[in-house]
C-alpha cells in the first residue's frame, strides 16, 4: 500500500534518474521546479489570510512564530532571522522555533520531530499568548513536534496557521485559522522534501514576511526604509535610498544619515520636511511608523 501523504509518493518523471547524465539530472530537476510557483499560486487566498492575521497581531503587540523540523525548522528560523537587518525589527518580533534548537540547524536531529511534548514545551517556553501567530511547518503534514506545538498554542489563545506541502485533512481546517497547502507534487527523490516542498515552504514564508513587513509601513514605494545602518552593505543601500527619494548628493545623504542615528526612515522625514531627529521620531511614532502619512508617498502624493 503506497503512503498517502503527496511528499512520500514516488515521482512517475523520475523512476531512472540513477541512470542520466548530470545534464539531464540538472534538466528534471529543473522541470519539476517549475511547478513550485505555480503550486503556491494556487494557495494565494491563503497566504493573503495568514498575512491579515500575522499583521493584526503584530499591531496589537504580538509576535510571529514559525515552529518545525529538520528542512521546515531551518527555513522558519532563516526567515525570521532576516527580519531584524532588512527591516528593522526587534529580534524577537519573528521568532523561528526548530525540533532540537540551535544545534539543529547544522547537524541533523530528525529523532526531535517525533517530541510532541517538546514542541508543547517550548511554546511555554517563549510565553505565547493570545496576541501571537504561530505557523507550524510541516511538509508531510504529520511532525508532532509542530502539531505538540500548535495544540499548546491554541490552548494559550494564539491564533495558529498550518503550511504542508500534502492535502490536508478537514480536521487541519477545523483546528486552525489558516491552512496553506501548496501541493507541489512527488520529490524527483521520493521523500526528499529539502527540494520542491523546501522551495514551496520559502516561497510562502518569504511572502508573509515581506508582505507583513510592507502592511506595517516597513516599506516606502518599494525601497526597505525601516533598516538600521549596522554594517557597510546597508549603510551603501541606505545612503542611496536617500538620494533616490530626496534628490540629494551622496555626500549629502552620508550626512543626513549621521544625523538620524542610521535610521533610514527618520533620515527621509528629516530632509523631506526640515525637521530635526527627535521630531521626525515624533511624527512617525504618530502616523503608526507609516513613512507615506508623513511625507506623501514616493510619487509626491499626499
Amino acid at each position: 500500500m503506497s503512503d498517502p501523504r503527496l511528499t512520500e509518493q514516488r515521482n512517475p518523471r523520475s523512476p531512472r534518474i540513477d541512470r542520466l547524465s548530470a545534464l539531464e539530472i540538472a534538466d528534471l530537476i529543473n522541470a519539476e521546479d517549475r511547478m513550485v510557483a505555480e503550486a503556491v499560486g494556487e494557495e494565494r487566498e491563503a497566504i493573503a489570510r495568514a498575512i491579515d492575521l500575522v499583521v493584526e497581531c503584530l499591531r496589537q503587540g504580538g509576535r510571529l512564530f514559525y515552529v518545525g523540523a529538520g528542512t521546515s525548522g531551518r527555513l522558519g528560523v532563516f526567515d525570521a532571522a532576516e527580519m531584524p537587518p532588512t527591516y528593522g525589527t526587534d529580534p524577537q518580533l519573528v521568532q523561528g522555533i526548530i525540533a532540537g534548537g540551535h544545534e539543529a540547524l547544522w547537524r541533523a536531529l530528525e529523532g526531535a520531530e517525533d517530541d510532541a511534548a517538546g514542541g508543547a514545551a517550548v511554546i511555554a517556553e517563549r510565553n505565547v499568548g493570545s496576541k501571537d501567530f504561530v505557523l507550524g511547518i510541516a511538509t508531510s503534514g504529520t511532525t508532532p513536534y509542530v502539531h505538540g506545538a500548535l495544540e499548546r498554542a491554541r490552548e494559550r489563545g494564539a491564533r495558529t496557521g498550518f503550511l504542508l506541502c500534502t492535502y490536508p485533512t478537514r480536521e487541519l481546517y477545523n483546528r486552525h485559522d489558516v491552512v496553506i497547502a501548496p501541493l507541489v507534487g512527488p520529490e524527483v527523490i521520493t521523500g526528499s522534501t529539502r527540494m520542491k516542498a523546501g522551495t514551496a515552504t520559502k516561497m510562502v514564508l518569504n511572502t508573509i514576511s515581506t508582505a507583513a513587513m510592507v502592511r506595517l509601513g516597513k516599506v516606502y514605494g518599494n525601497l526597505m526604509v525601516d533598516l538600521q545602518v549596522t554594517a557597510e552593505k546597508l549603510r551603501d543601500r541606505g545612503e542611496r535610498v536617500l538620494v533616490e527619494t530626496l534628490g540629494i548628493d551622496l555626500r549629502a545623504a552620508r550626512e543626513l544619515l549621521d544625523r538620524a542615528g542610521g535610521h533610514v526612515k527618520t533620515a527621509i522625514v528629516m530632509g523631506r520636511l526640515g525637521v530635526d531627529r527627535s521630531q521626525a521620531v515624533r511624527l512617525l511614532e504618530q502616523a503608526g511608523g507609516v513613512l507615506a502619512t508623513v511625507v506623501g508617498d514616493l510619487q509626491g502624493q499626499p
